[in-house]
């Protein structure tokens, strides 16, 4: 897949100015409200808002994923199924398509625009009121932010060993047949690899001091937080009264 994932753009917007736990909570309102209100009003008013956040982020085309061909296929053969049952059918399957797109691209435009290291502090902050339930927030906050740091790495690292495994000539058996063992190698090289990371990650977390150090509050919400808050609520109000 083309496109940047799950890695922050290095630029300097008001998006990015934004705390990390404002994007949160936009993400979740967003999420609750498609689930809610899950209509064509709803999709196109959150669509227009996601469209405007992307404007102000000056994301680039470039940025945007591009899904294999692989992807485009499968949509298109559960359009055809569809189409079998009822043209009502084939709309609903649409409809979730687009559900699905929209909740993906929100939470890609909050990566975009959001340092990964702060995403353990605000999300700790946020739910720091469940610490008096006994619940653990900041293993919660910890696993979170390693999650979000590995993904991109192993990403990249599954590309490279696509990519070789492809190069490489097959294995040949006894009766001179070819022998495909690409996903046998592929899965191999994937555990071998998350293993050599979380290895390094473990080493670099104790040597700047533990985990603790990943869920220290770096920034609080301010006035422009409060206004982006007010914005999605708006948005998401307007979506769900036009329902």
């Amino acid at each position: 897949m083309k496109g940047t994932l799950l890695r922050e753009l290095p630029l300097s917007t008001p998006m990015h100015r934004l705390w990390a736990g404002t994007k949160l909570v936009a993400v979740a309102v967003i999420s609750v409200s498609l689930l809610v209100w899950p209509t064509w009003p709803m999709v196109g008013a959150i669509a227009g808002l996601l469209l405007v956040a992307a404007v102000v982020a000056r994301v680039p085309l470039r940025a945007v994923p591009i899904p294999p061909w692989w992807l485009w296929g499968l949509v298109a053969f559960g359009a055809a199924v569809n189409a079998v049952v009822s043209p009502e059918a084939v709309w609903l399957y649409a409809r979730g398509i687009l559900f699905a797109v929209v909740l993906l691209w929100a939470t890609i435009t909050m990566a975009w625009t959001t340092a990964m290291a702060d995403v353990a502090p605000a999300f700790a902050t946020l739910l720091a009121p469940l610490r008096k339930l006994g619940a653990p927030v900041d293993d919660w906050a910890v696993s979170t932010a390693l999650l979000l740091r590995a993904l991109p790495m192993l990403l990249d690292d599954v590309q490279v060993l696509v990519a070789a495994r492809r190069l490489r000539p097959r294995k040949g058996t006894r009766n001179g047949k070819a022998q495909d063992t690409f996903l046998i190698d592929i899965m191999a090289a994937i555990v071998s690899v998350a293993i050599r990371r979380s290895a390094d990650m473990g080493e670099a977390i104790a040597v700047r001091g533990g985990t603790g150090s990943i869920t220290a509050t770096r920034a609080r919400p301010g006035l422009r937080d409060a206004a982006a808050t007010a914005i999605v609520i708006a948005v998401c109000v307007a979506g769900a009264v036009s329902s």
